[in-house]
């Protein structure tokens, strides 16, 4: 389950953040404006300590993922994407998801378990239902290198892969490609 506190604000926001990180990014299109989350979905870290979420967003005819982990202390590796502070939490280091092994091991863990993204819940236990929520769905194969795709063709597949994550949304009915784990 990933935990959700109602009322909770983060500041800067989550796309603030990414306003600032994605326009440095060499693959980002060149004066492209971040736009709205058009999903995102969560998975589990299990110790409890790292929140994982991806954000997915559409440039044109181009998905572009953006998987981030919040640590309430500084890691020495990893991308750091920028620092918020949350109302209930408190301070937090946002890090890019692929540079962060928590997050490695929670999508690896998907595809080869076929596991999906996880249910939201408040600190009581209610379920909390987001709009703009993607269903995912590992393929229940797989091992090898983890590999996350940044800009994502609705229609390309990977070649050679033993294991997929898969993404729907509501813009998005057909599934898409989101993860794989190599074949090697």
């Amino acid at each position: 389950m990933g935990i959700v506190h109602p009322g909770a604000e983060m500041t800067p926001t989550k796309h603030e953040i990414l306003t600032r990180w994605l326009p440095m990014q060499t693959w980002w299109p060149t004066e492209a404006e971040v736009p709205d989350f058009e999903a995102n979905f969560r998975f589990h870290d299990p110790a409890g300590e790292v929140g994982i979420e991806t954000f997915l967003l559409r440039i044109g005819g181009v998905i572009v993922q953006v998987p981030m982990t919040y640590r309430s202390a500084p890691r020495v590796e990893g991308e750091l994407m920028g620092e918020a502070t949350h109302s209930a939490l408190g301070h937090r280091w946002v890090y890019l998801g692929t540079s962060d092994p928590v997050y490695v091991t929670a999508t690896t863990a998907a595809i080869s378990e076929g596991r999906g993204q996880v249910s939201l819940e408040d600190p009581d236990g209610s379920p909390v239902i987001r709009r703009t929520t993607a269903t995912v769905r590992g393929s229940g194969a797989g091992s090898g290198q983890l590999h996350v795709a940044v800009a994502i063709a609705p229609d390309v597949v990977p070649p050679s892969v033993s294991g997929t994550l898969e993404a729907t949304w509501a813009e998005q009915p057909e599934p898409v490609v989101l993860a794989w784990l190599d074949a090697s």
